[in-house]
């Protein structure tokens, strides 16, 4: 089985959101997060959560990028009930048995995801409202093979007695 887990490429993650997953946490795409209103009205850093993060598990955080991770069973149900607890944490879900349901619901959708990709792929979200107020994800591979290469910025020069000259070009 595979899950999402968060990971952190840089260090904007916690300047855009207003709580950062750490990198390595089980992640959800948490979209339910933003059902309790309207995802229009939203500014700063609860959009830009609602427009491109993944919820981490543990720290409720979000995250820019998950990779595709293997999971054990025994993670699947971790995750599982950690979930549930946060939905009767935040939300007040009535129990943990009334929660766990949902939260299986959750984790399974994440799991689906992963399902076709190999362990390490890079995923990102994006979350937008459609034309009847509901919330639609879109959810990418990203793909570091298609990506054009930086342009180098530092040139090694073989040193030698006539030329001294090893200065950045």
């Amino acid at each position: 089985m595979k899950l999402p887990r968060t990971i952190r490429m840089d260090q904007t993650d916690p300047l855009v959101f207003g709580e950062a997953a750490e990198p390595g946490e089980w992640a959800v795409t948490g979209s339910f997060a933003f059902l309790g209103g309207d995802p229009r009205e939203l500014t700063g850093k609860p959009r830009q959560a609602f427009g491109s993060g993944f919820l981490g598990v543990d720290s409720f955080g979000w995250s820019t990028f998950v990779s595709v991770a293997s999971a054990t069973a025994a993670d699947h149900d971790a995750v599982v009930e950690r979930l549930a607890a946060r939905f009767v944490e935040r939300y007040g879900a009535p129990s943990l048995d009334a929660a766990r349901p949902v939260a299986a619901e959750e984790v399974a959708f994440a799991a689906e995801l992963c399902r076709d990709h190999p362990v390490n792929t890079l995923l990102a979200i994006s979350r937008s409202v459609d034309d009847d107020g509901g919330i639609r994800e879109q959810v990418r591979v990203i793909d570091a093979k298609g990506e054009k290469p930086h342009a180098a910025i530092w040139d090694i020069v073989a040193e030698d007695d006539e030329n001294e000259d090893t200065a950045p070009r």
